[in-house]
């Protein structure tokens, strides 16, 4: 009998995880795309999310409204954090799930609508980082169709 307990303890420890979840966006966190891209539309359809793999900021921790790079379909492509999971500042939305829109090098969106709410913070964070010979990030608010 008490081989039959060892093993059969044995087999239920196995399936617990003993690391703790990251809510924060870091490389590899996997994103969801929520504008109407067509690379980031044939992504989520065929179950493959993006991956981040680099945050441009010091901390090398993605906040709302940094820029990352990210995989998508074996593309590199970079993206604009519009929702975390992660525990936010007081007055910001936290969301189910860490929302990504897709923009291009000088800082036009791909897609031409966003599906989701986006943060009403996020106004005043993209108007901080565009800067007169830089990426024009206002674009981004501009297809946005619903804030919280």
């Amino acid at each position: 009998m008490m081989p039959v307990r060892g093993v059969l303890m044995n087999i239920i420890s196995r399936n617990v995880s003993t690391s703790t979840m990251s809510n924060q966006i870091i490389k590899l966190t996997r994103l969801r795309v929520v504008d109407n891209s067509e690379i980031g539309k044939q992504a989520m359809m065929e179950g493959k999310p993006p991956r981040c793999i680099h945050v441009y900021n010091k901390k090398g921790v993605g906040y709302i409204g940094d820029r990352v790079m990210v995989a998508i379909k074996g593309e590199k492509k970079k993206g604009i954090l519009v929702g975390l999971k992660q525990k936010q500042n007081a007055k910001v939305p936290k969301f189910d799930s860490n929302n990504i829109v897709l923009i291009d090098d000088n800082g036009t969106p791909l897609g031409t609508r966003i599906h989701v709410p986006i943060p009403h913070i996020i106004r005043t964070i993209m108007k901080e980082k565009t800067h007169t010979k830089g990426a024009d990030y206002t674009k981004l608010l501009a297809i946005a169709t619903k804030f919280v």
